[in-house]
């Protein structure tokens, strides 16, 4: 295959590593600079320049998209999407792991593991979302801090509200959260790739320090995942949308708590620790799925008018309830089920034969007027509009 990979520091370890494994494998690669590229949306056809000339034909893209980049990187991969060149983390997944707080209210939609979360942004609300993460010492996050920048332990409560009081001051947003006692200077980080942990290592902090990452001077240990901190670190990354994914998880003592989703997971100290070719399993899977590029489902599914995707939720006493898919009355309405969710499991493409039960949730394609009126209708406002009151504001 022809593979770029979207880089601005080819000299990097995990750069060079990818770099080495594509060419051991006989494949084309290049390393490409993200900021040397030009959407060019002036033809008929979506297309890229690479410094000021047409880009030739790519099979496959792996972005490497530094945090400082975000935007224009994520439009450069879009624009590969656009033009059908298979990428295994799509923008969106870069752009969900990328905000801490939108990845976490993604994840907490889907009975992922995580440590009690708050945002606020109101001084007067700080006490309150400090009790509700189960009260100090608290870790504060920035939103976009990475390598363990802008992570903080606040001991104590006055001490907690005296950092966000001046965080927030400065207008940066920052998140409260619970901080795992149990796991304290500690965490896991698995190296997801399409649908396994390919690689995982412990990292334990240094001295008093309560962050370990490796730029923090934390040190790193091989670790073989039990089933369920595996499953949990591959549904983190599919739930991201990512298929190339460090997934970094405290050990609470009720299982893994997901920290963070990270689409461009540093090779080096997972290489070392656990001496398995983690870039070598990389390229080995985009080579594998480059005839099956990823594509915004709902994008390409919406196009027809009057239809769409939606989700479907099975309330109790729904007519469907006990009955198989076959029997439910949805294909004589054109709707097609995706993928059921059942709590923490999901079904895709479920079978004719698959029972529908009370709280299911039905990813659905067809007619949205059909899916439309399957929902319970809600109690509506009045539409009429009142008078103006003779006196509008109030004197005071």
């Amino acid at each position: 295959m022809k593979l770029a990979i979207l880089s601005r520091a080819p000299r990097a370890y995990s750069t060079q590593r990818l770099r080495s494994a594509a060419l051991e494998r006989g494949h084309n690669v290049k390393v490409l600079n993200t900021l040397r590229f030009s959407i060019d949306l002036s033809g008929d056809e979506p297309d890229l320049q690479f410094r000021g000339k047409h880009l030739s034909s790519y099979d496959a893209v792996l972005p490497r998209i530094g945090n400082s980049i975000t935007y224009f990187g994520t439009a450069v991969v879009r624009q590969f999407e656009q033009m059908d060149v298979y990428t295994p983390n799509p923008a969106y997944g870069i752009t969900n792991s990328r905000d801490k707080l939108r990845a976490t209210q993604i994840l907490s939609r889907h009975n992922i593991g995580m440590p009690a979360t708050t945002f606020v942004r109101d001084r007067k609300d700080v006490v309150a979302a400090i009790e509700r993460v189960g009260g100090a010492p608290v870790v504060i996050k920035l939103l976009e801090g990475t390598q363990g920048i802008g992570v903080i332990l606040a001991p104590d409560r006055k001490v907690a509200e005296a950092i966000i009081e001046t965080l927030h001051s400065t207008q940066q947003n920052v998140l409260i959260q619970r901080f795992v006692k149990e796991s304290k200077g500690r965490d896991i980080r698995a190296l997801v790739v399409g649908d396994r942990v390919v690689a995982a290592m412990r990292r334990v902090a240094q001295g008093d320090e309560f962050r370990s990452n490796v730029h923090r001077g934390g040190s790193v240990e091989p670790v073989a995942l039990d089933a369920e901190y595996e499953r949990t670190a591959v549904r983190a990354a599919q739930i991201m949308g990512l298929r190339v994914a460090g997934v970094d998880m405290l050990e609470g003592n009720d299982g893994p708590l997901v920290m963070e989703v990270n689409s461009s997971p540093g090779l080096e100290g997972i290489e070392t620790a656990t001496q398995l070719d983690v870039a070598g399993a990389i390229i080995d899977f985009i080579a594998n799925q480059v005839a099956f590029p990823e594509i915004d489902v709902r994008q390409r599914l919406s196009v027809s008018t009057g239809y769409g995707v939606a989700e479907l939720v099975v309330h109790p006493g729904a007519d469907m309830v006990g009955r198989k898919l076959s029997e439910s009355g949805l294909d004589d309405r054109d709707i097609t089920v995706l993928t059921l969710h059942r709590g923490a499991t999901v079904i895709p493409n479920p079978r004719n034969k698959e029972l529908v039960e009370a709280g299911d949730r039905l990813l659905c394609f067809g007619k949205l007027e059909e899916m439309r009126s399957m929902i319970p209708a809600r109690r509506r406002r009045r539409s009429r509009v009142k008078k103006l009151p003779e006196q509008p504001i109030p004197e005071s």
